[in-house]
This record gives structure tokens, sequence and C-alpha cells, in this order.
């Protein structure tokens, strides 16, 4: 059964998610107008590769006071190719207004096999941000110590951004706290058997920003489903239970955090 959530008034903010995977579907607008039913204003958008710049800022053209771009390469885009795939997207860096370099980070959920290139890409795009003064929005699968490894040769006042769909433990979260990361908190969260409810009780909010990862792990009451940045309220009315807070507060600090971690 779908629970009601009164909306009314939120500024929520998605800092993760793949919408633009709609906009040949022909059905962007309509999840757009979902979301700003929901209340959720504010989209950052990730590229995957070479092939998703495009869309990602066709998007945010059309939608230019909603739709934040960010560009950066995957690690499950990172193949034998993968200079000239740095090299394109860098150049696409070159000409267009973005607000993080991401998503990027390691994965070796599935491919082990690419692990050292993975690792290059990685610190080469944090370089990138360095150089630019930009946050990084991180993807770590089943790579918790290989990312670290990376973050902690890569380590200085410049280095900031955000750990996308932290689902790691408290020692893992404080970690990333301490290296000047906010954990993004999406549809997991939800899940009964997940644990993070737990971990976070241990985080103050001032460390997190919500995401979706739309069209991946949809929250409950939706989970199984294709996901959409509008049901980032059922995650905002989650994390409000988890801290005992009404949501309008969550929904207030949140999208602060957010603020000052994309500087827009």
């Amino acid at each position: 059964m779908e629970e009601q959530i009164d909306a009314q008034g939120l500024i929520l903010t998605d800092t993760h998610t793949h919408i633009y995977y709609h906009q040949e579907a022909g059905t962007l607008d309509q999840q757009m107008q979902r979301c700003f039913a929901n209340g959720v204003q504010r989209l950052f958008l990730p590229n995957v590769d070479v092939a998703s710049i495009v869309p990602v800022l066709d998007t945010a053209a059309a939608y230019p006071t909603h739709c934040f771009p960010m560009l950066g390469l995957h690690p499950c885009s990172v193949q034998e190719d993968y200079l000239e795939a740095l090299a394109s997207i860098k150049a696409a860096i070159a000409k267009h207004k973005i607000y993080a370099i991401g998503e990027i980070g390691i994965d070796l959920y599935w491919d082990k096999s690419t692990l050292a290139i993975q690792q290059d890409a990685f610190a080469q795009q944090i370089e990138w941000a360095k150089e630019m003064g930009l946050p990084i929005s991180i993807h770590c699968r089943e790579a918790f110590d290989e990312v670290f490894e990376v973050l902690d040769q890569h380590k200085d006042e410049r280095l900031f951004g955000v750990f996308h769909c932290f689902t790691g433990n408290v020692a893992q979260a404080q970690r990333a706290i301490a290296l000047g990361f906010k954990l993004g908190i999406g549809g997991v969260v939800t899940f009964k058997k997940a644990g993070l409810d737990a971990v976070l009780k241990d985080i103050d909010l001032a460390h997190l920003v919500l995401e979706t990862d739309a069209p991946y792990l949809a929250p409950v009451p939706f989970r199984g489903k294709e996901n959409e940045s509008s049901y980032l309220l059922y995650v905002a009315q989650k994390v409000a239970d988890i801290y005992e807070k009404p949501l309008a507060e969550i929904a207030e600090v949140t999208t602060a955090n957010s603020k000052a971690l994309f500087s827009i």
C-alpha cells in the first residue's frame, strides 16, 4: 500500500539521478512534473560514459533551474579504450558548466579484472576535480578498501564530494566524513535488512544528502519496480523517522547540505 506523504512546501534535492534516461523515451516531462508534486525541486545528473554526455546536458538545458549536470566516467564503463573516453569527457567539461565530476570510483561487483585501469581513471578524475574546485561523486561497490586507498593517495584540502549510494558501516562512514565527504542516502535506507538505519543513528544529519539513483534502487513501497526521482520523498520520510525529526527539517537540512556540496 503506497503511503501518502504531504509534500506541501518542501524543497528536496536528489543529488544523484539518471532521470535523463527518460528524455529519449518521451516521458521526461511527466517524470519532472511528478518530482515537483513531491517537492523534489533540485536534481543532480551524473553521466556514466561518453554516450550519456549529450542526454545529461540536454536535460539540464531543458530544466535549467532544476537540473544540474556532472560529468565523469563510471567505473563500469572503464574498458580498454578508457583513455579515449576520458579525453572525450574532459573535452565536454571544458565547454560546459558542470557542478561535479561523477560518477566516478571503483566497482568490483561486476568486473574485478579491470581494477588497475579503474584505479587510474578514478585517480585522473579526482585530479580534474581538484584543479577545477569541484566535488566528486563516488560510485563504490564492493570496493571500500580500494576507494579509500586511492582517496588517501590524493587527499588534500581540495578533495571533497559525496559517497553516492552509501551502504557502508559506521567506521566507513566516519572515514568518508573525515576525508571531506557527504554520504548520499537513497532507497537502500528503506530496506529492512540493509542495516543502514542503524548506521545513521551514529551519524550527524549535517553529513547527509539524499538521492534516488533512479531508475535503480527504488525505495519501499516501490522496491523491485523502476525507481524515479519523485520517490525521493519516501527516502526523506524514512530518514525523518530514523532521526525522529519532522520531514520539513530533513528536507531543509539535506538541501542545505547539497547547496554547500555543489555550491548552488
